[in-house]
């Protein structure tokens, strides 16, 4: 394991000049202190988990020092914002300090979010509250615990330091990983601009670095472009089955990895409901839970649009038609699994949205019903479910079209079921009114509960010891929190 002056910096975007990004110095926050870390994220760095809990772990993550390699940049992009283009982005309060690569040979980038103002933080501060670098932690490892692909959350940095939103606030720093912050709002930013060289020169960055093999086909930029809107797929995919809403799908937004990226007004589904709105500034429903999957289109288009000097208007448009099959094949194998089938079968579709449709129409706890699901028996598990629905004539018909399907799929124990279920169906999910519990403990000084709460998330699927309250359904309040971008 390394220390913190270990650590090898290959600072690969950097070198790609101030086009690109601008150099700028983190703003130190006063008083910096450890709310949380990742021991998971700390060993990709290969880092000691004890390293968390020096003076100078909170220094280096609080603004006020800095590796002599790192070469901290504030990168510009662009995006469509709700729809509409906004010429230029970039971080506003993030700044990337650099690349650094483990023994494994993995590139991880080290981004700080809160970091204070650069050329792109507009009419901001360039700073982050407590409560949303605490979310953002928590949302991040937890999706990487469920298996859903996202950036990573190396330690969030609380402070003294008063920051104004609604109220007077403390600042905070979040420290993100990926292996890329690049965007599509990105390519936007060159294409719209008109800045061909530039643009060609983050195409052959990406490629090289991210998505080599597609080196090896006889158009590059298209497998390139194909493999995005593959990973795309397949993310969108585990976000609907697993009841997660991001509340900010704009292309700024969007990871050119295919990953879940800058978290804002981000929800798990409590009860289900396909309409649902985790974002109360999205007064049209533009980023609601069940548009993600066309907002996910809407958003490779835009990528292709960017493309279009590299790859043909036809090949985009074939590539993109790749898209919906592919999040339809994923979301049904995903949604197969949760409900414990192993084989597939014409009719399962129907299967999931007539069970979809009677959760909707009768406030089914989304993640509780299908972890139950798994606990007993096909027949016994419904039985039991049966009181949680409003129409008992409409659930008992699926219950016995389900029972007969599972009757079908194959010859295996009772354990075999439940593990294979439990094994796809978390325990655990991140809550908005955890997340609120933590962050009210946190911001009176108390970052037990944020740190409880992380080592509960981290693994969704086992049930633990004494942690049964973290999977109950909310109350009343929990189900009705707004949640805004301010941060």
């Amino acid at each position: 394991m390394k220390a913190l002056d270990e650590l090898t910096f290959d600072n690969r975007f950097a070198r790609l000049g101030d086009a690109f990004s601008t150099h700028v110095l983190p703003e130190p926050l006063d008083a910096p202190r450890l709310v949380v870390a990742s021991e998971a994220a700390l060993a990709l760095l290969d880092l000691d988990p004890a390293v968390a809990e020096t003076p100078v772990f909170a220094e280096l993550f609080g603004g006020h020092k800095l590796w002599a390699e790192a070469e901290p940049r504030a990168m510009v992009y662009s995006g469509h914002q709700f729809g509409g283009y906004t010429p230029q982005l970039g971080d506003g309060r993030g700044l990337l300090l650099g690349e650094v690569y483990n023994a494994a040979g993995e590139h991880w980038d080290l981004h700080l979010k809160g970091a204070g103002m650069t050329p792109y933080s507009r009419m901001g501060d360039g700073r982050a509250v407590l409560r949303s670098s605490i979310r953002e932690f928590l949302a991040s490892e937890a999706l990487h615990a469920l298996g859903i692909p996202s950036s990573r959350a190396l330690c969030v940095i609380g402070s003294d330091t008063p920051v104004w939103r609604e109220k007077q606030e403390r600042g905070a720093m979040v420290l993100r990983m990926a292996h890329s912050h690049i965007r599509f709002g990105h390519f936007e930013y060159f294409y719209y601009t008109k800045k061909p060289e530039q643009q060609a020169l983050l195409a052959e960055h990406v490629l090289n670095l991210h998505y080599p093999e597609c080196r090896e086909q006889p158009e590059p930029y298209l497998a390139m472009f194909r493999e995005v809107v593959e990973r795309n797929a397949e993310l969108i995919a585990k976000w609907q089955a697993y009841g997660f809403c991001h509340g900010v799908m704009n292309t700024d937004n969007m990871s050119i990895l295919g990953i879940t990226f800058d978290f804002g007004p981000f929800a798990f589904l409590d009860d289900f409901d396909a309409h649902f709105i985790c974002n109360h500034s999205d007064h049209e429903g533009r980023y609601s839970f069940s548009n993600q999957v066309p907002i996910g289109q809407w958003n490779l288009s835009a990528l292709a649009q960017a493309l279009t000097p590299f790859i043909s208007v036809d090949a985009l448009k074939e590539a993109l038609g790749l898209y919906l099959p592919l999040y339809q094949a994923n979301y049904l194998d995903l949604m197969r699994r949760r409900l414990g089938l192993t084989t597939a079968e014409d009719d399962d579709q129907q299967l999931v949205e007539r069970l979809l449709k009677l959760m909707q129409n009768s406030g089914v706890d989304y993640t509780l019903f299908f972890r139950r699901l798994g606990n007993e028996s096909a027949a016994l598990a419904v039985a039991r479910l049966r009181d949680d629905f409003v129409d008992l004539a409409g659930f008992d018909a699926w219950a016995e079209q389900y029972k007969a399907r599972v009757a079908r799929d194959g010859d295996y124990s009772e354990e075999q079921r439940r593990a294979r279920m439990h094994a796809a169906n978390p325990l655990y999910i991140l809550r908005n009114y955890l997340a609120q519990n933590a962050i009210a403990a946190a911001e009176s000084g108390d970052y037990s509960e944020v740190r409880r709460l992380h080592a509960v998330l981290s693994k969704p699927f086992e049930e633990q010891a004494g942690m049964e309250q973290y999977a109950q359904r909310p109350p009343d309040w929990g189900k009705h929190l707004e949640i805004s971008c301010s941060s």
